[in-house]
């Protein structure tokens, strides 16, 4: 069985592909990989969050770095992965390691990886790894144990959540948001976002507590996942709900209706108020299937629009490499020049939050203002499963080929990532992502929405 990194670290079924022994090849291959890494002499960190078997996964993993030499910081309790972000930025280490599956269902879990400067590590990077695994049959994993290295200090116990707190501490307005008055909630979906925020903000929490098997759904923010604080919503009690997904660095957002705000809104209001109400600059990163609305925000303030692949490792590259204010994802996932070149969901709850405060207008009050400047903006996704992978390359192609679609003529195409069919009123996104047998399908469409019809279409013409 060959380990392979997907868009964002390498992910198995445990007790199938995710053993402790695929586990301590990656980490072997790893520590390899980056052994000339020039600040490898200050260690590495490694964080996990509340999934089953996670903290002994972390343990493993550690025991591997350390018989390899290295001076390992794991954390003391489930953090979320902007922890082991921060870590391995502000302490000056190598990188860092999260046992984590993210937004996967339970039977999952994962290994991610995060460079020096606390973004994403990049493909570059994963490729050396993946080629060192090649010879993980000859590996020799050494015969230390956690106990021992914790008493020789080669492994540290580091604080983690108590470091990401400080920093939120330092970063956002939080007496300003308490004395506002405004009412949170947010939902850490079981996930180790679990207790980042309290005693900091006010907030109610639910699904706040430690549930390997995550109440029975994924712990993905997504619409059809969040019928509880929905219906929280709807009672009239708060004025925001925030919801983070299981290592808690993606994030969705609930209006005081209860209405669900989609990641391309949550995009376009973040990025107003950093421009309008922080007086920030630089440029912007969208991922190839965010909304056009990012582009003409961008026109009004003279920001720089750069549009790369999606996985946000590509965002995170040119985070480092360029004056970038805000970089974010279809998928909810948004990273803050003044934070971090990576997403991180509770921080950015957060900040909506300070965002409510400041302006001093509701969340609905709020989408309309950008919806009365810019004009409206429809979008969709929906993943189809296939029968077999070779399937995919198969509709990618027919995609390039087709001249319209539910009546929408054709006029560009854009093979970034993909095949992109652009209209006048919009455009279609047919992707394949990682190595499971699957379509993911985006379209957008401005001035009345006709997305449900475009979809319709194109299943009919793949005869899905």
């Amino acid at each position: 069985m060959a380990i392979k990194f997907g868009t964002d670290g390498w992910r198995a079924v445990i007790a199938d592909e995710y053993t402790f022994e695929n586990l301590k090849k990656i980490s072997k291959a790893t520590a390899i990989a980056f052994e000339d890494h020039p600040k490898l002499k200050n260690g590495i960190v490694i964080g996990y969050d509340t999934r089953f078997l996670s903290q002994e996964f972390a343990e493993c993993s550690a025991e591997v770095f350390a018989n390899h030499g290295i001076k390992v910081y794991l954390t003391d309790s489930f953090v979320t992965t902007p922890t082991v972000s921060l870590l391995s930025r502000d302490k000056n280490l190598a990188y860092g390691v999260m046992i984590t599956s993210s937004h996967n269902p339970a039977k999952y879990n994962g290994f991610k990886l995060k460079d020096e400067f606390g973004g994403s590590m990049g493909p570059v990077h994963l490729n050396v790894i993946e080629g060192v695994l090649k010879d993980s049959d000859s590996f020799d994993y050494g015969s230390g144990k956690l106990d021992e290295f914790i008493k020789s200090g080669r492994i540290e116990y580091v604080k983690g959540k108590e470091y990401y707190r400080n920093t939120l501490k330092e970063k956002i307005e939080t007496n300003l948001i308490n004395d506002s008055g405004i009412k949170i909630i947010y939902d850490a979906m079981y996930g180790s976002g679990q207790g980042m925020m309290d005693g900091i903000i006010n907030i109610t929490a639910i699904r706040n507590e430690v549930n390997p098997s995550f109440g029975g759904s994924s712990p993905e923010p997504v619409q059809k996942n969040l019928s509880l604080i929905s219906s929280e919503m709807k009672s009239g009690k708060y004025d925001i709900g925030i919801v983070t997904d299981g290592d808690a660095d993606r994030i969705a957002i609930f209006d005081e209706n209860g209405e669900f705000v989609d990641a391309q809104k949550t995009f376009a209001l973040l990025l107003t108020y950093m421009v309008e109400n922080k007086q920030m600059t630089g440029g912007v990163v969208r991922g190839f299937s965010s909304s056009d609305v990012i582009k003409e925000i961008c026109d009004e303030y003279g920001l720089k629009l750069y549009t790369v692949p999606i996985g946000f490792k590509y965002i995170s590259e040119l985070m480092i490499k360029e004056d970038i204010l805000i970089g974010a994802e279809e998928s909810g996932g948004i990273g803050l020049k003044h934070h971090l070149p990576e997403r991180d969901g509770i921080f950015n709850g957060m900040m909506f939050s300070e965002m409510l405060a400041v302006k001093k207008k509701k969340m609905s009050e709020l989408i309309a203002e950008i919806e009365n400047k810019y004009g409206k903006y429809y979008y969709k996704r929906i993943d189809q499963h296939l029968s077999s992978n070779d399937l995919k390359s198969e509709l990618i192609e027919l995609t390039k080929g087709l001249k319209e679609v539910a009546g929408f003529k054709v006029v560009g195409i854009d093979t970034l990532d993909g095949c992109k069919l652009l209209f006048e009123n919009g455009w279609l996104l047919v992707r394949a992502p990682g190595t499971e047998p699957l379509l993911r399908i985006y379209t957008e469409t401005t001035g009345e929405n006709k997305t449900e019809e475009i979809l319709n279409d194109i299943k009919k013409k793949f005869k899905l």
